[in-house]
């Protein structure tokens, strides 16, 4: 046995190593959160707020177009790579399968082959099942394609650390980013459990300067090219009736990241209400205070999150573990039942929201490169709004009452998932 012992001793002390270092970049000891001052999310005091402590600057004189499922969402982002005239660059998590992705793909390879300068950026992991093929195809039209972060046996504490940000910005003028990925799962309408129900937006105006920034940071680190002039950086004049926006890009740091500040700075804002649409809700105690918090003040708090269909069963077990802290402060939680519920969007007393990849859970706060466009209009909201309430027609309200006579097995099984929490 002795031959053995030191593989294990090195083995052992590379998962000691890891941890470590992955158990830095958490908040787990119990320290939340608290808001020193008044703000309101209609008040520019709150935009000044969230661009203080994300660094996102405020932009006005933007817009942006709610796009709804696949069958809205392709069409619009197929229109705008054919239109381009100089630059194309897209950034997704997760490029699978289907014929969308070969759309686009192709659609690419023709404004390569047309002189477009197109950078396109794939995550290592989330494009695991991506047709290589598809790859050779665009590499030989001109197309630039770069991996974010191969996994690498010297890098293996990073390997958590992915690109989750979805975006797509055409001659540095029009921007798309929200939760959808290329695959035949975010085609359609979400008709079918086949056909996941998906949030996206399209934006015109000086905010598509923040989408570009996020992608030319994901570029820096894959290529060591650094996107600048007029190709990708045009100036841009501001839409006529256009409000205020912001881009908030939250990356993997120790301590608390954009993503979290920007998070806890909207739910403890909250004054009338919050609905809250999350793929994957794994809350943190700190989240789960700043929730109930909330709810204490009078704030009517919802919460969507996916049913049966959910593609990680094991989050949705984790997820769960925090509903009777929720439901026993009068927070309704609906479960989604057509399909795979994979947007990201959170509206404020009906005046701000954010559409974009982040999800309530600790990979999205502490783990990923993420990305969100947040909207300051009555407008917007309104429109996130009458799409929440729609999706509530085809969800599961949770019963408090049933839900506290769930049988044993489930909440032995929501406690033990409860110790993977920071690592989802």
């Amino acid at each position: 046995m002795a031959r053995y012992a030191w593989p294990a001793g090195v083995g052992a002390a590379g998962v000691a190593w890891y941890a470590a270092d992955s158990l830095r970049h958490r908040r787990e000891s119990g320290h939340g959160y608290r808001l020193r001052g008044e703000v309101d999310v209609a008040e520019p005091s709150f935009l000044r707020a969230a661009e203080s402590i994300t660094g996102a600057p405020v932009s006005f004189g933007n817009d942006a177009d709610l796009l709804i499922n696949g069958d809205r969402i392709f069409p619009a982002y197929i229109e705008a790579i054919r239109g381009a005239e100089e630059t194309v660059n897209l950034l997704t998590y997760a490029y699978w399968r289907g014929d969308i992705a070969v759309e686009v793909a192709d659609t690419l390879c023709e404004k390569a082959s047309a002189g477009v300068e197109c950078n396109v950026i794939v995550d290592a992991v989330g494009a695991a099942k991506m047709d290589r093929k598809l790859v050779a195809k665009m590499r030989d039209a001109g197309v630039q394609v770069c991996f974010f972060r191969p996994p690498k046996p010297y890098a293996v504490k990073r390997l958590q650390h992915r690109t989750h940000r979805k975006l797509l910005i055409v001659d540095g003028r029009i921007g798309f980013t929200g939760g959808v990925g290329i695959a035949e799962e975010w085609t359609g309408d979400a008709q079918d459990p086949d056909h996941w129900r998906d949030t996206h937006v399209r934006v015109r105006g000086p905010v598509v300067r923040g989408l570009q920034g996020a992608f030319a940071e994901n570029w820096l680190e894959c290529t060591g090219d650094v996107l600048a002039g007029d190709r990708y950086l045009p100036y841009i004049e501001e839409v006529e009736d256009g409000g205020p926006m912001q881009v908030m890009r939250s990356s993997a740091t120790i301590g608390d990241t954009n993503a979290e500040a920007l998070v806890y700075l909207a739910v403890a804002a909250a004054k009338r209400s919050i609905e809250l649409t999350s793929a994957y809700f794994v809350p943190r105690p700190a989240f789960t205070d700043a929730l109930l918090e909330a709810a204490e003040r009078g704030v009517d708090l919802r919460i969507l999150v996916p049913g049966s269909h959910i593609d990680k069963e094991f989050v949705r077990t984790a997820g769960r573990a925090a509903y009777d802290d929720l439901l026993g402060a009068g927070i309704e939680i609906y479960e989604y039942c057509p399909t795979m519920l994979h947007a990201k969007t959170i509206t404020v007393d009906g005046i701000w929201a954010s559409v974009g990849s982040v999800n309530f859970d600790n990979r999205s706060f502490q783990l990923h490169d993420e990305v969100t466009l947040c909207v300051q209009s009555e407008r917007f909201a309104g429109e996130l709004h009458d799409a929440f309430e729609r999706d509530l027609e085809s969800s599961e309200r949770i019963d408090p009452d049933e839900w506290s006579g769930r049988p044993m097995t489930q909440r032995t099984r929501e406690r033990i998932t409860k110790y993977a929490r920071r690592e989802l």
